[in-house]
């Protein structure tokens, strides 16, 4: 971990989220070479609709990531006025592929792909980003196989830190089903004390300043300030966002520095482990398949 700036009565602290991704791809890519010995390849497919400049710059990313480790990378490009019907046929023709281990849609989507019936087209073994109703489910009930990437980022680097969940106060903001929904749960399946706020809750900044951790997954500049946290809270910011072409996130980096807090930055924290951890899910999967 690296300092921002050391004062006579504060020091910000900074998660190198890279350092912890790195450890989690020499396992994945051990895992992977295991594999290869057996003459399986792990593939993994991302979908991507429509030319967002954010989700182009992630799935990039995923790419060179995957590469790294040795599983096989396809990329699926669709235009943003496919249609339902038309989409749901595609996602089936690309999980005829046999050495298919993991498939996810890249979010955001155009709001008429993004439901149930299209996401459950994902098989559930093959579904990394566990947005499948099954695999939310089997997440309630603890009896899952793999975690959600992003929240399963988050939950590592607390990990990391050495930190015991137990009994403490955590505030989710932000409660989408791709990170605030699933992380609650696993935070709840470690005995924390969670609080989920949405759009509509009222006086977020109290909520924040009683809590031990705060995870922030919204994807909103600034949201998260400096006089809403108390001194020795944890901070995962895993809202990220694309502006003027640079990577942002949920939190004011400017006002931590001269908080006594653990944050994560903003390139460099929650990203390089959702990725890691997405990689983890394929290779759990490319496993199980063999095994089969």
């Amino acid at each position: 971990m690296l300092q921002l700036r050391v004062n006579q009565k504060n020091v910000a602290t900074l998660i190198d989220g890279k350092a912890i991704a790195g450890k989690i791809e020499t396992e994945v890519a051990a895992r992977v070479a295991a594999l290869k010995e057996k003459g399986a390849v792990p593939k993994l497919a991302v979908v991507l609709v429509g030319d967002d400049e954010a989700s182009g710059v992630y799935v990039r990313r995923k790419g060179e990531a995957a590469r790294r480790v040795g599983i096989d990378f396809n990329l699926h490009e669709f235009p943003s006025d496919i249609g339902k019907d038309e989409f749901i046929a595609k996602l089936r023709e690309i999980q005829n592929d046999p050495a298919l281990a993991g498939l996810i849609i890249q979010i955001p989507v155009p709001e008429i792909l993004y439901n149930s019936e299209v996401l459950n087209t994902i098989r559930r073994d093959i579904d990394v980003d566990c947005l499948t109703e099954e695999n939310l489910g089997k997440l309630v009930m603890q009896s899952n196989f793999i975690v959600p990437p992003t929240p399963g980022a988050a939950v590592t680097i607390l990990e990391e830190l050495n930190t015991d969940l137990t009994g403490k106060d955590v505030i989710v903001v932000g409660a989408g089903a791709l990170v605030g929904k699933p992380l609650a749960i696993m935070l709840l399946n470690k005995k924390c004390t969670v609080t989920v706020c949405n759009s509509s809750t009222r006086d977020l900044k109290s909520k924040c300043l009683g809590a031990d951790i705060i995870i922030s997954g919204v994807g909103k500049k600034g949201l998260i300030r400096g006089d809403m946290v108390k001194d020795g809270a944890v901070i995962i910011d895993a809202g990220i966002f694309m502006e003027n072409g640079k990577t942002c996130g949920d939190v004011n980096m400017e006002d931590m520095k001269d908080k006594s807090v653990t944050v994560t930055p903003t390139p460099g924290g929650v990203g390089p482990v959702t990725v890691a951890r997405l990689l983890l899910n394929t290779v759990i999967c490319a496993e199980r398949l063999n095994a089969k």
